[in-house]
């Protein structure tokens, strides 16, 4: 009887032993994990990077498991990209978040571009500004891997709400305009004549909805069309090209074999090329349905874009000095052309 029960025991430990035993070499073949989060929906040019990006990553036989969080089931883009920076979630779609350093305001900066062909060659693959973004985000522990276009950013006024201000400052005068809580949101629309009102994207759509604002700022096609039965007019003053970083946290790149890193940052180059080469259309596409649902769409005449530029060149460009410093400036300067 003793020496049943020791076998028995012998026997049990073994299969303890064996069954921890199997998990750990399991692991040591596993993908390499990959969590990828953002906070927009499956109609947002966001999502169809990320699905573009998983493609190519399958192209190109990366060991790497990409674990997808859309929607916002990880928090709101501006707690993402601090989740980023810190490593737990390695790889974020987010603008730029100006609370972890007062010079990602650069990418909300007005009237660099006029229209996408300049957009491309400023923002786009290896675009004119690709290093001076690296040298910010790299300070975050992050690294780009791709500027991601939404289209140009814009005004609407919400439904029910008839003023059209197309000539700044003057016809803004009175209007409490949503921007978003960062500085040079507060100065841009401060400088266009309204009554800047800060607020988080989650309260916005509710704000115009109960009419505690009168307008939104910082509007691509994209969330017209999301928000069209809150609007009642979209006002194109194009103030600036809205764009997005794709970052992957600097330490957890680092920390890949060189061949799956290889892979990739192939397969992110591979994805950006496609995303510029398909996002002038869908921005457009969505403006063709803002048109289409009955929304006012309205376009800055010649005289009132030029004096809205001015304007901003005077006032908000040097204010935005005040973070990012004289060089880079000088550099945005000449990439805008501005004497």
């Amino acid at each position: 009887m003793t020496i049943k029960t020791s076998v028995k025991s012998l026997l049990s430990t073994c299969v303890l032993a064996a069954s921890l035993t199997i998990p750990t070499i399991q692991s040591a073949s596993a993908a390499e994990e990959l969590m990828l989060g953002h906070a927009y929906p499956s109609d947002h040019i966001f999502h169809l990077t990320s699905t573009t990006f998983m493609e190519e990553l399958e192209k190109n036989g990366a060991d790497i498991e990409v674990d997808y969080h859309p929607g916002g089931s990880l928090g709101d883009w501006a707690s993402i990209f601090e989740q980023s920076m810190e490593g737990v979630v390695p790889m974020t779609m987010s603008f730029g978040a100006s609370e972890y350093d007062p010079r990602l305001d650069l990418s909300w900066l007005s009237y660099v571009v006029d229209d996408w062909k300049e957009a491309r060659e400023v923002y786009g693959p290896n675009g004119k500004m690709t290093d001076i973004y690296n040298k910010i985000l790299n300070d975050l522990d992050l690294v780009v891997l791709g500027v991601i276009p939404t289209g140009f950013g814009s005004i609407a006024m919400r439904k029910g709400q008839e003023t059209v201000p197309t000539s700044f400052p003057g016809d803004a005068k009175g209007i409490k305009i949503r921007v978003p809580p960062i500085p040079i949101g507060i100065e841009r629309f401060k400088n266009f004549g309204f009554t800047p009102v800060p607020m988080p994207f989650s309260e916005l759509y509710t704000a115009l909805q109960l009419g505690t604002i009168d307008a939104r700022a910082t509007a691509p096609s994209v969330e017209i069309w999301q928000m069209r039965d809150v609007i009642e007019s979209y006002i194109l003053t194009k103030d600036y090209f809205e764009h997005a970083f794709w970052v992957v946290n600097k330490s957890w790149l680092d920390e890949l074999s060189e061949e799956e890193r290889s892979k990739l940052l192939t397969a992110s180059n591979a994805t950006m090329a496609k995303i510029w080469d398909e996002a002038q259309a869908i921005d457009e596409g969505f403006l063709k349905k803002i048109r289409d649902s009955g929304i006012n769409v309205v376009e800055l005449s010649s005289a009132d874009m030029a004096k809205a530029k001015a304007t901003l060149y005077a006032e908000e460009w040097p204010f935005m000095e005040k973070s990012v410093g004289p060089e880079i400036m000088a550099r945005m300067r000449e990439i805008a052309d501005i004497n």
